[in-house]
């Protein structure tokens, strides 16, 4: 069982940048592939970036293309979310999530872990 626990999030205006960071303990990390995914008020959660199990292949949301970085430090049991730019409508809490998957996987059914998340939020 794969426990998910993110930090990093916090209040920050338009045009900054904030750290997420998403520890793993429990199980075998670098057979997971690795999600963030964002939730806003009323929408449903939806995916920001993925990372294969080595971190050689990633995607992204088209809309935090050139903003976003995903990265995944396999020794330390960590992915981390780079964001920059940030833009009002990023608001959202940002979740974690693993999967024990040869592919990279966009759909949050599709994960069997999840953290509690992070609450992001970016004022105009």
């Amino acid at each position: 069982q794969v426990q998910l626990v993110e930090s990093g999030g916090g209040l920050v205006q338009a045009g900054g940048s904030l750290r997420l960071s998403c520890a793993a303990s429990g199980g075998p990390f670098k057979y997971y592939v690795m999600g963030w995914f964002r939730q806003a008020p009323g929408n449903e959660r939806a995916v920001v970036a993925t990372i294969s199990r080595s971190g050689g292949s990633t995607s992204y949301a088209d809309s935090v293309k050139g903003r976003f970085t995903i990265s995944r430090d396999n020794a330390k049991n960590t992915v981390y979310l780079h964001m920059n730019s940030l833009k009002p409508e990023d608001t959202g809490v940002y979740y974690c999530a693993a999967d024990n998957a040869l592919v990279l996987r966009t759909r949050p059914n599709e994960y069997d872990y999840w953290g509690k998340g992070t609450q992001v939020t970016v004022s105009s």
